[in-house]
Order: C-alpha cells, then structure tokens, then sequence
C-alpha cells in the first residue's frame, strides 16, 4: 500500500538520528537496513512515495547521517540512472531536482566526478525543458558545489546555451541565478565572458528575461568589486550582504543591524 510504504519513510529520519545517538548499540543497524529502504523507494512505482524517500534523503545528507561510502556507491548510482538520456521523464525531471538540491550537501570531489558530467549533459536535453529549466534555476548552487576551475572549464558553456535557450523562462532563470554563477568566476571571465553575455539578457525580445535581468543587475556589478574594501560577502542561504563599517556597528550600537542585503538569483530561481 503506497501510503503505508510513504508514512514509513517519513519516519526513517528519526529512527536513523536515533540510532545515530546510540550507536554503541546498533552499529550497523542503519546502513545495513534503513539505507538500502530509501535508496530503493528512490524509484518506487508511486510518485508520493518516491518524493517522500527524496526527501527523507536529503534529511539524512542534511544530518551527516549517510557515509561517504553509501553516497558514491548506492545513492548517485541510481540518481545517474534515473537520470539517464533514455530514463522515463517523470524520474528525470525528479532526479535532475534532488541532484540539484543534494550538491550543495557533498564533497566538491564527488559532486565533481560523479554529479557534475550528468548535470552537463541534462543542461543540454533537447527533450525536456523542465529539465533545462531546473538546471538554470540551480546552477548558481552547482558553480558554487564545484568551485571556480570546474565552472569555468565545464559549467560556463553551457550556462551560455542556457542564456540562449528557444524558451524565454530558461533565459529568465539564468539572468535570476547571474550574480551566484559570476560570483564563482575569475574577475577576468567575469570582465571578457559574463559582462557581454549579461547585456544579451537585458537586450532580450522578451520583457519578463529583461525585468530579471535589471532585477540582478546591482547584484552582478557588487561581483566586481573588491570583498576586502567593499565588505561584500554571500551568506550560506545564497544572499550576497554587506558587513557594516566598524565606525557604523559603534555609531549604532543601541540600533539593529543595518546590514543590507541584496538578494542573488538563486534564492530568487523559486
């Protein structure tokens, strides 16, 4: 029974931190049974049941509760299949999504060798947009995963074809995400590459890619600046801020902060 099986997996996180905490006890008891419970319901023929063992998964990534071992052995094996050229589109644009989501919570080497070529290929599907689509709305998270050397070499081609995606709401995606992707950059791909790429976007023939785009326009140029002189700085929920003077935090000390905050496209890709 589908809600029986989905009102089990709401219980594996609790049941795993339980066993976390006493694990003197029950050792192996997680990743001998719990673990292989939800990497299997990862493609259980109900869609509530499958949502509900990705998200008891990214719970237990979340957690630390998943080993390292577990994480490239059993969970990105069936994420990678799921998400394979010839796999049923539902569980594509599913695990393209959890993928996504999941990245910001691995090591850079394993989102690096195992994540990152899939998510290259999926930016490219001339199948699905709405896999497209969630690949341009995530991407500023997946640059920011890897770091500066993969985005360049592997992440800014194909942020380009997103730019220039037939479908303005992949477009209008990337201009919302420009500042967390140009943020991970070099100053000189920020200058040559993303700067020319940035005024195609605010030229676009479609208002809603150009309203996005002056939308992040402020948060693009703060990328250029320099964080030690200009205080700026982007927060783990993706929001790039400014740390106040030391002479302002003494002058307002009685005073809430004034910190302003500019929102990236990322926390805006919703």
């Amino acid at each position: 029974e589908p809600t029986v099986r989905t009102e089990l997996m709401e219980q594996i996180p609790p049941i795993a931190i339980f066993l976390q905490e006493s694990r003197p006890k029950f050792p192996t008891a997680f990743f001998e049974y719990l673990m292989p419970i939800v990497v299997r319901y990862l493609t259980d023929v109900n869609n509530q049941v499958r949502k509900a063992g990705q998200e008891a998964l990214l719970i237990l990534l979340e957690q630390d509760l998943v080993a390292q071992s577990d994480i490239e052995n059993k969970v990105c094996p069936i994420l990678l299949d799921l998400s394979a050229p010839d796999s049923d589109d539902e569980y594509k644009v599913e695990a393209v999504n959890i993928i996504c989501k999941m990245a910001s919570m691995l090591s850079r080497t394993t989102v690096e060798h195992m994540l990152l070529p899939r998510f290259c290929e999926l930016c490219s599907d001339g199948k699905l947009f709405q896999v497209r689509k969630i690949c341009a709305a995530n991407f500023g998270d997946i640059c920011n995963a890897v770091g500066q050397e993969a985005t360049e070499r592997l992440l800014i081609p194909k942020f380009f074809e997103l730019c220039s995606d037939s479908v303005w709401g992949m477009r209008k995606a990337c201009a919302e995400c420009f500042m967390a992707v140009s943020y991970t950059t070099s100053p000189e791909v920020r200058r040559s590459k993303l700067s020319p790429l940035f005024i195609s976007l605010i030229s676009d023939t479609c208002r809603w890619v150009r309203q996005a785009a002056f939308q992040s326009l402020g948060p693009f140029i703060s990328t250029f600046a320099n964080p030690s002189s200009a205080g700026l700085y982007i927060r783990e929920d993706g929001t790039l801020s400014i740390r106040p003077s030391v002479q302002d935090v003494n002058s307002n000390s009685c005073q809430p902060s004034n910190n302003v905050t500019l929102m990236s496209s990322s926390a805006n890709a919703a």
